[in-house]
């Protein structure tokens, strides 16, 4: 049984994660084995307010018999693995990098980073000290979008997909950092990695991200902001189109699925270059919009 830490609890995600690993307080369908949260570490968070926090660390504490550390070096010594679950991106690295340096597996909840500087340092101290290193939002591993990966014999290569998710801003995760992540994770997960070239219209009530792939294919993603909330995709393959809306009820467990399974055999489930072209094509979109829609080449890796 692997045992896990969480750093950062300001967010649902912090308690919801550990129902399923510690199968409490969950349906038994949602349970997800081979490791169990034992302890965690927060620190003040700049997202939610503190009446929020102490509710998710009063679930944490009381409901679920967690552990919190005073320190990150105590967490460490705790624990075989992490998952970094602050809201902030931009604290990602810092949290992340002590364990890094010690060689443990690392989760990283969406976002990765705020930023290419963050993203690729991280990446790099990974590559250095050997830790498995993994980043995703639960949407990619929808089951709308496995069903995709799954029919693909018959369906064919996905030739192009829109794919659409409520974005809604924070000005310490910003442009679709945020929130709007989600749809472009969906997208990401759908085409692949290889887009080199993104131009994006914004305002107020949401965005529209158009994406080029090196091979000629275009992909986008609509962010939302105003009307119903609500994820998904239409996806043209080769020899199917398919639109549907995603059902969100299972996208927790089947990402913690790929997650235990990383902390179990050291392999991450998508090559951290993929995760890379996320950040860059987050960063690119927010360049174009700031510029009024102009394209912007993104970096390849």
């Amino acid at each position: 049984m692997v045992r896990v830490g969480i750093v950062d609890t300001d967010t649902s995600h912090a308690v919801e994660f550990t129902k399923r690993l510690n199968h409490i307080g969950i349906d038994e369908e949602q349970w997800v084995d081979g490791a169990k949260v034992v302890a965690a570490w927060t620190g003040p968070s700049a997202i939610i307010s503190e009446d929020l926090h102490r509710q998710y660390n009063r679930i944490l504490r009381e409901e679920l018999g967690i552990q919190f550390v005073d320190n990150l070096d105590e967490l460490r010594n705790l624990v075989d693995a992490v998952m970094v679950l602050s809201q902030e991106g931009r604290v990602h690295l810092e949290r992340a990098k002590p364990f890094l340096e010690a060689g443990m597996p690392v989760f990283i909840d969406k976002p990765f980073a705020c930023s290419m500087h963050d993203a690729l340092l991280m990446a790099d101290i990974a590559q250095k000290h050997n830790a498995p290193l993994f980043s995703s939002s639960s949407l990619r591993y929808a089951l709308e979008v496995q069903r995709v990966h799954e029919q693909a014999s018959s369906w064919g290569k996905v030739v192009a997909a829109d794919a659409f998710s409520p974005a809604p801003t924070h000005p310490r995760n910003p442009g679709l950092f945020h929130y709007g992540i989600h749809g472009v994770e969906t997208l990401f997960a759908l085409m692949g990695k290889g887009c080199r070239r993104v131009r994006c219209v914004h305002n107020d009530d949401g965005e529209v991200v158009v994406g080029e792939w090196e091979d000629g294919r275009i992909g986008t993603m609509r962010g939302i902001r105003k009307g119903a909330h609500a994820y998904g995709f239409t996806v043209v393959c080769e020899k199917q189109v398919w639109a549907t809306t995603i059902d969100t009820r299972y996208i927790y467990r089947e990402l913690l699925k790929r997650v235990v399974k990383m902390f179990q055999t050291r392999k991450p489930p998508l090559d951290i270059s993929e995760t890379l072209q996320i950040v860059a094509f987050i960063e690119g979109a927010r360049q174009s919009a700031e510029q009024g829609g102009v394209p912007v080449d993104l970096p390849v890796f």
